[in-house]
C-alpha cells in the first residue's frame, strides 16, 4: 500500500556542490535552515549578510547596492524604539549604536561583493510577494521594524512584477559572475498574518514567476522545497507548535532531498568524516582520564588534522 505521494527528482547532472564550492544563501528564514546544515558539515558558506529578507524586491535592492557598493550613512538608517534601524536590512542588524549598525551594514556589503563575484552557487528562497510600501518615502521595504502599520501601505506584487524582479537580480549577478549557478525555492513557511487565502495567492506568483524565470541552460534553476512540504510532508506533525513553520523533521527531510540532488559523491564522504568528528567532540565520557577515552580523542584529532589539511578553510 502506498501512503505517499513523493515528487520525482534528477540528481543535477553539473555543476554539483562539493567543498571547493563557494556559496552564498539569500532570502527567507528557510535560507537560514539550510545554511544551519552548511555550517555543520563545514562547507564554504554565507548566509543573509543583511538578515532575512522575505520578499524579491528586498534582495534586488540588496543586490544592487551590493553591486554598486553603497555606502550607508545616517541618511540611510532612522531611530525607532531607542534603536537605529535600517529598512533595507532585517532588525538583526539594528543596534542602539549609531555607529555600530552603519558599520554592520557596510562590512555586510563589501563581504557579499566578494561573496558575489566568487560564488559557485547562490541559493535564493523567497518567502512571499507581499510587501509593504513607506508612504513617506513612497519605496518599498525590506523590514517594517514596528513602526505602526499605518505608515505602510500593503500590496502585493504581480507575478509580471516579480517576474521582472527575478530577471533583474539574475543578470546583475551574471554582470559579475557569469558562470555562477542560482538556484531558486520557495520557501514553504506559511505566511498566516496575511491570510489563508492571501498566503496561496503570494506564493502562487513566487511560483508563477520562477518558472517564467528559469533556465538551465543559463545555470538558474528551481529547487521544490515548498511542494516537497505541501506534497510530500502534507501532515502538521511536520510543523512546529506555530502549524506554519517545518519542524525539525521536515527540514531535516528536505535537507536530504536537496543533498541528494545537489552534492556530488565525494563531498559526501567528506560530510560522514566532518559529522563524525562534530559527535567525537560533544562525546561526554564517564571517566575522562580512562585510557579508553584518551585514545578516542586522539584519534578525533588525528581526523580533524587529517581534514584541516585536506581543507584548511575548516575551522572546528
Amino acid at each position: 500500500m502506498k501512503l505517499q505521494t513523493t515528487l520525482p527528482l534528477q540528481k543535477q547532472s553539473r555543476n554539483l556542490i562539493d567543498y571547493s564550492s563557494k556559496l552564498l544563501l539569500l532570502g527567507s528564514c528557510f535560507s537560514e535552515n539550510i545554511g544551519d546544515k552548511l555550517n555543520y558539515y563545514k562547507f564554504q558558506s554565507a548566509v543573509n549578510p543583511f538578515g532575512i529578507l522575505f520578499q524579491p524586491k528586498a534582495i534586488e535592492t540588496f543586490i544592487t547596492n551590493v553591486i554598486n557598493e553603497k555606502i550607508y550613512t545616517e541618511k540611510d538608517i532612522f531611530f525607532h524604539n531607542e534603536r537605529w534601524h535600517c529598512f533595507n536590512a532585517h532588525s538583526s542588524l539594528s543596534s542602539t549604536d549609531k555607529s555600530k549598525i552603519l558599520n554592520s551594514l557596510n562590512t555586510a556589503n563589501t563581504s557579499t561583493t566578494k561573496q558575489l563575484n566568487n560564488a559557485s552557487h547562490i541559493i535564493i528562497t523567497l518567502g512571499t510577494s507581499w510587501v509593504y510600501r513607506f508612504i513617506e518615502t513612497d519605496s518599498l521595504v525590506a523590514n517594517c521594524h514596528k513602526i505602526p502599520q499605518k505608515k505602510f501601505l500593503k500590496e502585493i506584487l504581480s507575478i509580471e512584477e516579480i517576474t521582472e524582479s527575478l530577471e533583474a537580480i539574475i543578470a546583475l549577478i551574471k554582470s559579475i559572475n557569469n558562470k555562477v549557478s542560482i538556484i531558486f525555492t520557495v520557501s514553504p513557511v506559511r505566511h498566516l498574518k496575511n491570510g489563508f487565502i492571501e498566503n496561496q495567492r503570494s506564493k502562487s506568483h513566487l511560483l508563477s514567476a520562477i518558472h517564467n524565470t528559469i533556465d538551465p541552460k543559463n545555470n538558474t534553476l528551481y529547487f521544490p522545497s515548498y511542494e516537497i512540504m505541501m506534497d510530500e510532508l502534507r501532515d502538521y506533525r511536520f510543523y512546529a507548535e506555530d502549524m506554519i513553520h517545518p519542524n525539525k523533521t521536515a527540514i531535516n527531510y528536505i535537507w536530504e532531498k536537496f543533498f541528494n540532488i545537489w552534492f556530488s559523491e565525494e563531498s559526501q564522504q567528506t560530510m560522514k568524516s566532518v559529522e563524525t568528528i562534530r559527535k567525537g567532540m560533544t562525546h561526554r565520557s564517564f571517566n575522562p582520564e580512562s585510557e579508553a577515552h584518551l585514545k578516542f580523542l586522539k584519534n578525533i584529532q588525528q581526523k580533524k588534522e587529517t581534514l584541516v589539511k585536506a581543507f584548511p578553510f575548516m575551522k572546528f
